[in-house]
């Protein structure tokens, strides 16, 4: 008889220890940190990110596809032209939304549009709102090992997708959400070197914290992670779960009253929301993101903060 079981060496791992697997930032409890307060003594920072996005008719989807991607064959004309109705319909219902209720949002916006969609990102440039980089494109994904990231070239990509539409937009760029909130073993260290603060790819905690310096090499400036919650994301609710517009709209109202609730005892605590205009933007969902926007903004509580605004914040507040 064949013995199947796994050889011992399987189970040796460096990295294994209390905490985490890894060393990419130090292993706490939420519970057990510093209180964080925020400006004017607010409970609970919101920061509401709509990712504007470009997928490509010829996506190769390598290593996986991505939330969201196409899924037919070539050309899949029906899930592009939804993608496209986002960035020439859609995000127009949100800006009047947002407005309508004072929200500050924060766009996160695949550089590629730069070349595809330039009066878009024109008219987001225009308003003043804090724009960071999502990436080149939804099919650009940041994944593997050292060796795979370099043989991928991911620095030089980081490199173009932050010199594109710092170019374009005029904004010092110091944000970064990756095409499917992925990453590489290298891509902190990328991001450090090009001069990102933030990243919202990690969704593991409710605050933000900080990677160690070792990752980030001896040029890298701090780089903070603020999780952009993938639980509350509009996607993974709406498409993911195949919840209805009701049952989103009630899911997020939930975590903003725990929330607060956890703030009263806590410190500080921190909603974030990633929508995405081919979704949210639709004419028989946008009366349940004004009700939601309505909702929020009836709360004094609540601080409205970009993610820089937020970075700032927190920074120095963490032990």
């Amino acid at each position: 008889m064949t013995d199947k079981s796994l050889p011992l060496d399987y189970m040796q791992y460096p990295e294994r220890h209390y905490g985490m697997d890894h060393s990419f930032y130090p292993w706490s409890m939420l519970h057990q940190r510093k209180n964080i307060v925020w400006p004017q003594g607010k409970k609970l920072a919101l920061w509401l990110n709509i990712s504007v996005q470009f997928f490509p008719m010829d996506q190769k989807g390598k290593p996986f596809k991505v939330p969201g991607g196409m899924t037919m064959p070539y050309p899949d004309l029906r899930h592009y032209s939804l993608r496209d109705y986002g960035n020439r319909v859609g995000i127009f219902r949100l800006l009047q939304a947002v407005d309508h209720y004072g929200i500050k949002p924060t766009f996160s916006v695949n550089s590629r549009l730069a070349e595809q969609a330039p009066l878009l990102l024109h008219k987001l440039a225009q308003r003043g709102d804090e724009i960071l980089c999502h990436g080149w494109d939804m099919d650009s994904i940041h994944w593997g090992n050292s060796a795979q990231a370099e043989a991928n070239n991911e620095a030089a990509l980081i490199e173009k997708s932050l010199s594109v539409l710092r170019e374009f937009t005029g904004q010092p760029v110091t944000g970064w959400l990756s095409p499917a909130q992925n990453q590489s073993e290298n891509t902190a260290l990328y991001l450090a070197n090009n001069g990102i603060q933030y990243c919202g790819d990690w969704v593991n905690d409710d605050l933000p914290y900080a990677f160690n310096p070792q990752h980030l090499g001896p040029h890298g400036k701090p780089l903070l992670n603020i999780p952009l919650s993938t639980e509350l994301d509009d996607q993974f609710i709406l498409q993911n779960n195949l919840h209805s517009e009701t049952s989103y709209l009630q899911q997020v109202c939930d975590a903003c009253d725990l929330l607060l609730a956890e703030a009263e005892h806590y410190g500080g605590r921190m909603l974030a929301l990633n929508i995405h205009p081919w979704l949210l933007g639709q004419p028989h969902r946008i009366a349940y993101f004004e009700q939601l926007l309505a909702y929020l903004s009836s709360k004094p509580e609540i601080w409205l903060a970009s993610g820089s605004e937020i970075y700032s914040a927190f920074s120095g507040q963490s032990e």
